[in-house]
């Protein structure tokens, strides 16, 4: 069913904001324009500005026009507005829901209410959840960026936020483009200390396996790389497995596949998360060889995957829902005490946490 045309409307001038059309303090075409430009009656147009005017959209200023308003996050707040808007790349698995969990009881503790949504890894999705965000009007926001190796196509949409006073802070990771600081695991040094943890026991062919369309996989690598260099140890760019979300399922497979049939196999990976890591397991499982006896294995986020097999993950544990209490934390001092937030991001230092699969290579 199709929704009333002042609704229609309504929803398209509020896209219109959410995109940065038009900006705070601009002014909207008249009504008689609009009522042209989408074939409407006046009176069907006067009720979505109308509606738009009470939600604190717009303005009016007698004999000038309707201009787009800007609320401050203290006037939200005060108004009765105490949502706060988490956009994240997946909701029900993995790590996520811990994260999640750590944001909503930090927001449940003062008052405030969550509002959720997820990109599934998609750009095209991530600037629909900024558009949705916006038009609830959220007085605060905590984003998790998609594929945040890959640039920011949705920066507009990030710019209509601040254009419109909305605190927002990055968790995981940040845009290169964007000021706002991120909450996050220290994941060059996690990357190291994988890495190091393996030389330690005395490998020497150690194999990573990175996703590195964000920017969490780009900064394990280099910190795997690191430590190879650190022990005067060439870092064999055919040992380093580059992969993107979307062949996540196959690549990794196929290229340990080829690694472990050769004559200088690897003795030790390290994998961009606990996910990957049980999946390549399953392919060792396949060749005959056993973990750690032919080919220790280092994960990581010491996720509830590290501990689901029969083979327990030596792991670089991730501060999970710490983290989204930090976040939340975070946006609740400013919109109550003012408080600014960083202005740099918050690093969590990694932990290895050493379980069954890794042993001493002699």
């Amino acid at each position: 069913m199709q929704s009333p045309k002042y609704i229609q409307l309504k929803e398209q001038l509020l896209s219109w904001i959410a995109s940065g059309r038009y900006r705070p303090g601009d002014k909207l075409p008249s009504e008689n324009e609009l009522a042209e430009q989408f074939s409407l009656s006046r009176q069907t147009v006067r009720q979505s500005l109308g509606e738009l005017v009470q939600e604190g959209w717009l303005a009016r200023e007698q004999g000038k026009g309707t201009f787009v308003g800007r609320q401050s996050p203290e006037r939200r707040v005060s108004s009765g507005n105490r949502t706060v808007g988490i956009i994240t790349t997946s909701i029900s698995d993995y790590i996520f829901p811990s994260i999640v969990r750590g944001v909503e009881s930090a927001l449940k503790d003062r008052g405030y209410r969550l509002l959720l949504s997820s990109t599934d890894h998609r750009k095209d999705r991530e600037r629909e959840c900024l558009e949705m965000m916006l038009g609830h009007s959220v007085c605060a926001l905590i984003v998790e960026p998609t594929k945040s190796a890959e640039g920011n196509p949705n920066f507009d949409n990030y710019m209509a936020i601040e254009d419109h006073g909305i605190p927002m802070l990055m968790i995981n990771e940040r845009y290169s483009d964007l000021d706002n600081p991120s909450v996050r695991l220290d994941d060059d040094a996690g990357g190291y200390m994988a890495a190091d943890h393996l030389l330690g026991l005395g490998h020497r062919r150690i194999a990573g396996f990175f996703k590195t369309d964000d920017m969490q996989g780009v900064r394990r690598m280099k910190g795997f790389i690191r430590a190879c260099r650190d022990r005067k140890l060439p870092a064999d760019a055919s040992q380093i497995v580059r992969y993107s979300t979307e062949d996540k399922g196959e690549r990794p497979q196929r290229m340990l596949r080829e690694m472990l049939l050769t004559e200088q196999r690897p003795t030790a990976i390290v994998c961009y998360n606990d996910q990957m890591a049980v999946s390549l397991l399953d392919t060792v499982r396949e060749l005959g060889l056993r973990v750690p006896e032919d080919l220790s294995m280092v994960g990581y986020d010491d996720s509830f995957l590290a501990t689901a097999t029969e083979i327990k993950l030596t792991t670089i544990e991730h501060p999970k829902s710490a983290l989204g209490e930090r976040a939340a934390n975070l946006l609740i001092s400013l919109l109550e005490d003012g408080k600014p937030l960083p202005d740099k991001d918050v690093l969590y230092a990694p932990k290895l946490v050493v379980r069954q699969s890794v042993s001493e290579r002699h």
